[in-house]
């Protein structure tokens, strides 16, 4: 068993060691490629998770007039600065805007957090909105 698979934070401090001292035919080069690219998938998840949120919102918003309140409008706006903030720190991220299969995903996140969170069955087939 490598050491990635049985201490992975001991592993990746092994593997910064190695790099920093220039010791590049000692790396671990297969698991090293995978946690890079599973960065990757981590800042995509949190702008998907993100985004879904604050579409369940703004659906929850629009359809539930009578419960409009002040925490609702702050998570709306807390989603808005954390997808805006995900896009200045990572704006290769922006072409996932771009896919129609992206926001199909999202989409079917967010209406199935809304009617979970409110009962209702109502909501669009598709976003109404755009980015």
């Amino acid at each position: 068993m490598h050491r990635y698979e049985s201490d992975i934070v001991a592993w990746a401090n092994e593997q910064a060691a190695l790099l920093r001292a220039g010791q590049f035919n000692m790396l671990d080069l297969e698991p090293i490629a995978d946690e890079i690219e599973d960065v990757g998938k981590s800042e995509r998840r949190e702008l998907r998770s993100r985004m879904a949120v604050l579409l369940a919102h703004l659906l929850k918003w629009q359809y539930q007039e009578g419960f409009r309140s002040k925490s609702r409008q702050r998570t709306i706006k807390a989603q808005r600065r954390g997808i805006a903030s995900c896009l200045k720190e990572t704006p290769s991220l922006e072409t996932d805007l771009t896919q129609p299969d992206w926001w199909e995903w999202v989409w079917s996140d967010a209406a199935g957090l809304a009617v979970k969170e409110t009962g209702l069955d109502c909501f669009p087939e598709s976003c109404p909105w755009d980015f």
